[in-house]
C-alpha cells in the first residue's frame, strides 16, 4: 500500500471556500472547482457555523491562487446561467412554433 501526503489547506483557503458556498453557489460545484471532496468543503462549511474552522499556517495561499479560485466560481455561475437561458430559449421557441 502507497502512502500519500495529507492535504493541508491554509485558513484563508478554507474560508474562500466557505464563503463561496454561504455566496450562493452549491458545495457541489465549489468542490468540483477547488478540485475538494464534497465531504471535506461540508466539514469546513459546519466547522465555520460551529466558529471552529482552522487551517495549516505553513503555506499561505498566494493572491493568484485567491484570483484564479474566484475566478473559477464566477466562470461556473456563468456557466450554469448559460445553460439556463438556452433552456428556457428552446422552450420559449418550441411553444411558439
Amino acid at each position: 500500500m502507497v502512502k500519500t501526503a495529507r492535504a493541508r489547506y491554509t485558513l484563508e483557503y478554507k474560508l474562500e471556500a466557505v464563503r463561496m458556498v454561504k455566496g450562493g453557489q452549491s458545495l457541489a460545484a465549489v468542490s468540483k472547482i477547488l478540485g475538494i471532496a464534497d465531504q471535506t468543503l461540508y466539514n469546513w462549511v459546519k466547522a465555520s457555523r460551529e466558529g471552529r474552522l482552522s487551517g495549516a499556517s505553513a503555506r499561505p495561499v498566494d493572491p493568484q491562487q485567491m484570483e484564479l479560485a474566484r475566478l473559477r466560481a464566477e466562470l461556473a455561475r456563468v456557466k450554469m446561467e448559460r445553460d439556463v437561458l438556452k433552456k428556457a430559449t428552446a422552450y420559449f421557441a418550441k411553444e411558439s412554433a
